[in-house]
């Protein structure tokens, strides 16, 4: 299996001049990792371990190439779009197949080709919904830790929140996965 460190380092090189980006992924990857393994096991879920970790190590290896400097991202385009650009460079790489579709697939609770039309979104017109357990599993854990701020995990009632603020639809999808994976048991840690 291709070796997801070795594609980190390429774009978040630990030598870089903004050694704050290296830490914010990692830090972030790690906790998403640690909570889908935690519910993989405690669900017994059935997801290659191996396959997990590469999928939610590099859910976000596309957020460089975005402007997004608050979690030091100094790239030129929409942020939202740093799930398809992660696509496209798993693909690039040479990654499983299921890594890109993670990336491509974990923004949000997904998004559908209507939402696209209907705010205007920046992304080429596709859905960008989970299907896979493995792309739902990685997705419910991208949930629960920001890129900024205190990057604690977040409350239950705090995520579902956030996902009413992007509508009805959101909130929904969110509580099909939380029916699938509900809360970890154990204590993450990054």
């Amino acid at each position: 299996m291709t070796d997801y460190q070795a594609i980190i380092d390429k774009y978040y090189p630990a030598d870089a001049s903004d050694p704050e980006s290296r830490r914010i992924y990692m830090l972030h990857a790690r906790q998403v990792t640690n909570l889908a393994l935690a519910l993989n096991r405690e669900r017994s879920l059935g997801i290659d371990p191996q396959l997990l970790e590469g999928a939610a190590m590099l859910h976000d290896i596309g957020i460089f190439a975005t402007d997004a400097p608050g979690i030091h991202c100094f790239g030129t385009l929409p942020y939202l779009q740093h799930g398809v650009i992660g696509a496209r460079l798993l693909r690039d790489e040479n990654a499983p197949e299921q890594w890109a579709l993670v990336a491509e697939r974990h923004t949000g609770t997904g998004i559908t080709a209507e939402d696209i039309i209907q705010q205007d979104m920046p992304l080429p017109l596709a859905d960008y919904m989970p299907v896979t357990l493995l792309e739902k599993l990685v997705c419910y854990a991208d949930k629960f830790y920001s890129k900024s701020g205190t990057m604690r995990k977040k409350p239950i009632e705090r995520v579902r929140a956030s996902m009413a603020r992007h509508g009805s639809d959101t909130l929904a999808r969110f509580q099909e996965m939380y029916n699938l994976f509900g809360e970890s048991d154990a204590d993450i840690q990054p």
